[in-house]
């Protein structure tokens, strides 16, 4: 009888531990995790989640850490870890003649970069235990200068990294995809080569993630494109070319009757392509140049959206589309005011939540039908802001570049619940899990709890 308890022991474990390996970035575990840029399901919100109202400095603040060098990508989290990426000065200084050199190579590499590049930099993931916001290891991906600047408000740690539970993908773009499993071993590396980024403003766009296929989106003023990676071992399964100059926003998969499906937000066209051969199934025209905003969907609309050149929102009807379905019915609604520029929309159940360019001024719409249900509302206390807003336990959560914050009622009309401050700058969207707000600023990286 004892054998067959322990047999039976032993064979739950093993199902288990199978359970585990088999978990992927599209399961249903991934619902309680802020696995990637924008969360669970790419829209900013945390559906299981209850952070805090109200903080500041001496209030709801478990821990807080430095965070060594720059940079702006989005905390990740699975359960008890939390991923981040940066960028830090080696302690040698590159020689003048060297850099020289490098402009004489690339006429207008100085001239047009907001931050000049005079050190190499070390290109790093740290793993962060949760509940005590100690660095468990910190890995230095690559050492390297830089072939081009960087906006002065960016970083060359702008990508948020992407994890499945067991293996975490550090993206730092023109400097590599590094995975590496939850111990901090390499598994593999690869390069795409260099990004030529228009004006050197810096890059930004993050991996998406389903199943065993990583996807990154390559849009430069080179030959731009879209690939597809087998997670396993960083090799290619497919690349297609794309039609299109600097982009900034980030891919997202969606699952179209049982078919996954790749869209893409650019300033030509926004495009579906079928996840399993890279075949391009539609475009449509709309966005302007810069499109920084990456696309959110739901119920077969996906929503995009420019604030550079014009400020344009679009509703666009994937489910049955194919071919160039720009100017038909397949656009749902269209408004030509009140979008977001670096900030990403929030899709909050049937409410859509956009802030106008960079500013603290903010609309709800109904996403079904487009029409407004509040807004353009200015938020006295924040001042600028390209941080994403984020949305959980009916609240939306605001983080201005200042330190400055607000927590508004989720719904059609305007409430502001709470205003906060820290002492920091904060560039990076939060990140949302259980009862926790993660913050990363210039400095430091916030655990926000009661």
């Amino acid at each position: 009888m004892k054998k067959i308890l322990i047999l039976i022991i032993c064979l739950n474990l093993l199902v288990d531990i199978g359970t585990h390996k088999l978990v992927t970035a599209d399961s249903p575990q991934v619902k309680n995790q802020w696995h990637q840029w924008r969360g669970p399901d790419a829209t900013g919100v945390a559906p299981h989640a209850n952070p805090p109202t109200e903080w500041n400095e001496d209030k709801n603040i478990r821990w807080k850490i430095e965070i060594p060098g720059r940079g702006h990508a989005s905390p990740i989290i699975w359960e008890n870890t939390i991923f981040v990426t940066t960028t830090i000065k080696t302690g040698e200084e590159i020689l003048s003649e060297e850099l020289d050199a490098k402009e004489n190579q690339l006429p207008g590499w100085r001239r047009n970069a907001g931050i000049p590049v005079t050190h190499a930099l070390q290109f790093v993931v740290l793993s962060i235990d949760r509940q005590t916001g100690e660095i468990r290891w910190r890995r230095v991906a690559r050492t390297a200068l830089p072939h081009e600047g960087t906006f002065s408000d960016g970083s060359w740690a702008s990508p948020s990294p992407i994890t499945d539970g067991t293996h975490v993908f550090a993206y730092f773009g023109s400097f590599g995809l590094y995975c590496y499993d939850f111990d901090g071993e390499l598994k593999w590396q690869t390069d795409l080569g260099d990004m030529d980024i228009f004006l050197d403003f810096g890059e930004g766009s993050s991996p998406a993630l389903h199943g065993d296929t990583l996807v990154i989106n390559w849009d430069h003023e080179g030959q731009s494109f879209v690939v597809a990676l087998d997670k396993k071992t960083g090799a290619e399964k497919w690349r297609v070319n794309r039609d299109e100059m600097t982009t900034w926003t980030t891919p997202i998969v969606v699952e179209l009757d049982e078919k996954p499906q790749v869209i893409t937000s650019a300033n030509n066209r926004t495009r579906g392509y079928d996840l399993l051969t890279g075949e391009q199934i539609w475009e449509a025209g709309g966005l302007s140049k810069n499109t920084i905003p990456s696309p959110v969907f739901a119920n077969g609309i996906v929503y995009v959206a420019s604030g550079y050149d014009g400020e344009i929102l679009q509703a666009i009807r994937v489910t049955g589309s194919k071919g160039d379905i720009t100017g038909t019915k397949a656009i749902v609604w269209g408004r030509d005011k009140d979008a977001p520029y670096v900030p990403s929309l929030l899709l909050y159940g049937t409410a859509l939540y956009a802030l106008k360019n960079n500013k603290a001024i903010l609309s709800c719409f109904d996403s079904k039908t487009g029409n407004r249900h509040y807004g353009p509302e200015r938020l006295s206390n924040i001042k600028g802001i390209y941080a994403s807003p984020v949305g959980a336990n009916s609240k939306i959560y605001l983080v201005g570049r200042d330190g400055n914050a607000a927590v508004l009622k989720h719904g059609v009309e305007f409430e502001i619940l709470a205003e906060n401050h820290l002492d920091d700058n904060f560039d990076a969207s939060p990140a949302i899990i259980d009862q926790e707000l993660y913050l990363r600023g210039h400095k430091y990286l916030y655990c926000i709890a009661e």
